[in-house]
């Protein structure tokens, strides 16, 4: 990788940040196509996320920021607008810093990025009943999507039950047509099971559900994103039950978010290098 004084700069600002994969993916894609592009990881703890947002609109040659866990919500309050999609879910992945105004563009991707990857591997939503554990920044795009999709039944699963009753109250207003409801975590009834918290990312993490109620014939998802399969997806298996791995989450919107960062990415130069 070649920087030079003209290179062009994407960042991603979480906490913590050492285990985000989108720089890669941004980084090898780019160079296939011959950007002089680099996407940067910025570690950004709470108390300074505000002072980082006050500055980024005088880097000149800064498109803008991918987020992750756990600003995808916070972040929306210094957002100056919003996409129609990051409004109608309160929830934000990309901030575009328009180049002469300076003023930040929240959009969200997440929902997009999932049902895409899916798609990509061969499986469709219509008609499935769908159970999704976790109500947060992804959750809450991710059941907006999956909502479109016309699915015989969403429900959310959330440990902080009052998260999930308020993004089931937004959506029961979006989708009246839908079929909707909370859950208490029991899988044995769905056909699609989406994992959209964090949980998963370390080791010793507890599981985001009992994977002792999931049927043999379930497909199992993640949102989170590591080499192999998770702690999740390693005890679906043993129940028998076909996986979906969060890296294809992340290809199914990188073209998507650098395009509205302002970068024409191509997708026959999208890097698929992060395993299954």
């Amino acid at each position: 990788m070649h920087i030079s004084g003209q290179t062009q700069l994407i960042g991603i600002v979480a906490d913590p940040i050492a285990h985000v994969k989108t720089p890669q993916v941004i980084n090898h894609s780019a160079a296939n196509q011959g950007l002089d592009l680099v996407c940067v990881p910025l570690h950004v703890q709470g108390s300074n996320l505000h002072k980082v947002l006050l500055g980024v609109s005088g880097i000149a040659n800064l498109h803008g920021l991918v987020v992750t866990i756990p600003y995808k919500e916070s972040i929306v309050e210094y957002c100056d607008e919003l996409t129609e999609t990051a409004r109608q879910v309160g929830s934000v992945n990309a901030v575009r810093i328009d180049p002469e105004s300076g003023r930040l563009i929240g959009g969200n991707f997440d929902g997009e990025g999932m049902l895409a990857g899916l798609h990509q591997q061969g499986h469709r939503l219509e008609g499935k009943r769908v159970l999704l554990v976790g109500a947060g920044g992804a959750g809450k795009s991710i059941a907006a999507a999956i909502a479109r999709q016309e699915p015989a039944r969403l429900a959310i699963y959330n440990r902080s039950p009052a998260r999930a009753e308020a993004l089931l109250e937004r959506l029961k207003t979006q989708f009246p047509k839908v079929e909707l409801s909370t859950s208490d975590g029991n899988a044995q009834d769905f056909d699609v099971i989406i994992n959209a918290t964090s949980l998963g990312l370390k080791d010793d993490d507890a599981l985001p559900l009992d994977p002792s109620t999931l049927r043999a014939d379930a497909l199992v998802c993640e949102a989170v994103m590591r080499a192999g399969d998770t702690p999740l997806l390693a005890a679906a298996r043993l129940r028998g039950c076909r996986v979906h791995h969060g890296q294809h989450m992340i290809y199914g919107q990188i073209v998507q978010i650098c395009r509205f960062l302002g970068v024409d990415l191509q997708h026959e130069h999208l890097a698929r290098i992060l395993g299954p």
